[in-house]
């Protein structure tokens, strides 16, 4: 591992956090999504965008797969590589919070230190962790892509709710059973929360 470089200076911006929510008309937040494969969070999450879109709001999916093709391409599934994952996913997150857009995530994100690591760094206050709960034999009827069938062949190492473990959110902030709800249903529920802590308020001075 490389030196950290102290000649490395943070510099302040003119145009702060504040000020681009003003302009977004809404707060900024991440909705983090976490759960087994196949359990739906992305497509909740990609929903809840196009719900959010059409009321001009300003948002991001980083969609698991889609950030392992690029920014986590040169990673693996071992403990210590999902680790560095959401590691990078959350200075991201950080990043998008700043320019003032709602980040949505979804990451099977399986371990708590990992996920409590990401709440911690950008905020409690900035965090909503959404668990889509739903049993492993019915997220296995889902998959389309057939991970289930070739980890439990023995074809995919370290598969989350196969070959490796999931730990589930002790205290999220919604629970959506997405066995029983509906994609909408889970969107609308989604959305009474950011109703609720005003993120979908205008900001004022």
């Amino acid at each position: 591992m490389s030196e950290k470089n102290n000649n490395v200076v943070w510099h302040n911006p003119h145009v702060t956090r504040r000020d681009r929510e003003r302009l977004n008309g809404h707060r900024s937040v991440c909705v983090w999504f976490t759960g087994l494969p196949s359990s739906g969070k992305s497509t909740i999450g990609h929903a809840l965008e196009r719900r959010l879109y059409e009321l001009g709001c300003r948002t991001f999916v980083f969609d698991g797969d889609n950030v392992r093709h690029g920014l986590c391409s040169d990673l693996g599934f071992s403990r210590q590589d999902r680790a560095e994952n959401i590691r990078r996913i959350g200075e991201m997150i950080k990043l998008f919070l700043e320019a003032g857009v709602i980040a949505i995530t979804a990451f099977v994100s399986p371990f708590k230190e990992d996920r409590e690591k990401v709440k911690r760094l950008v905020g409690g206050e900035n965090f909503i962790e959404v668990y889509c709960r739903c049993p492993v034999e019915v997220c296995e009827k889902r998959d389309k892509k057939g991970h289930y069938q070739k980890a439990r062949r023995g074809e995919i190492k370290e598969f989350t709710g196969i070959s490796s473990p999931y730990e589930e959110p002790e205290n999220p902030d919604i629970i959506l059973d997405t066995k029983e709800l509906s994609v909408e249903e889970s969107v609308n529920r989604i959305m009474d929360i950011l109703f609720k802590r005003e993120i979908l308020k205008i900001v004022h001075e």
